[in-house]
């Protein structure tokens, strides 16, 4: 049951997050419910998509596809540090989230393929392998339809710094706390 569950989330996550690219009937849809509804629409069925994935892997059978080289975990954590200066440029205006023009898109693609290195398993390469094709597809459409993304930057390189510093600390508190204690997997040190 667990497989049907992760296969059902990770369809629910596509259809909303692929929806989002069809800007006409976005648009239809904003207008005819209006932007509020439209976003709590969205963040329930995204929250709901996420909870089925979540479960869904957490109940999936152990399936070995491939058994990944050791070298490859360290590959992993490295590409990690970059996904969450990413994930922190979304948030703060800098030279790397202009340099990135789509940081959170870079952080879904970056994490996706970090973890499809080092993970065999069915489970993990059906959900990891989807998010990596979203964030693909997602970063085509934007592309397709102009959306540049963030171009400007703030003068000077003082938030930059911040990106990178925060970008660090979040990466520690995900490999030291988050990833162990959530996902019962240590990152360091084993």
């Amino acid at each position: 049951m667990g497989f049907s569950v992760l296969i059902l989330g990770l369809v629910v996550f596509l259809a909303t997050h692929l929806f989002v690219t069809m800007r006409e009937a976005r648009s239809a849809a904003i207008a005819r419910v209006g932007m509020n509804a439209y976003r709590a629409l969205f963040s329930i069925v995204s929250l709901i998509s996420l909870a089925l994935i979540v479960w869904g892997y957490q109940h999936s059978p152990w399936i070995v596809v491939w058994s990944p080289p050791g070298f490859l975990r360290h590959i992993t954590i490295g590409l990690m540090l970059l996904a969450a200066i990413a994930l922190v440029a979304y948030f703060i205006p800098s030279h790397i989230k202009a340099w990135l023009k789509h940081p959170l898109l870079v952080t879904a693609k970056t994490w996706a393929f970090a973890h499809l290195l080092s993970n065999g398993d069915l489970a993990s390469l059906l959900m990891f392998g989807v998010f990596l094709a979203w964030g693909v597809y997602a970063r085509i459409a934007a592309k397709r339809r102009g959306d540049l993304g963030a171009t400007t930057a703030p003068a000077g390189w003082t938030n930059d710094i911040i990106v990178v510093v925060l970008g660090i600390v979040v990466y520690l508190a995900l490999g030291y706390a988050f990833h162990p204690a959530v996902i019962g997997v240590p990152v360091f040190g084993r």
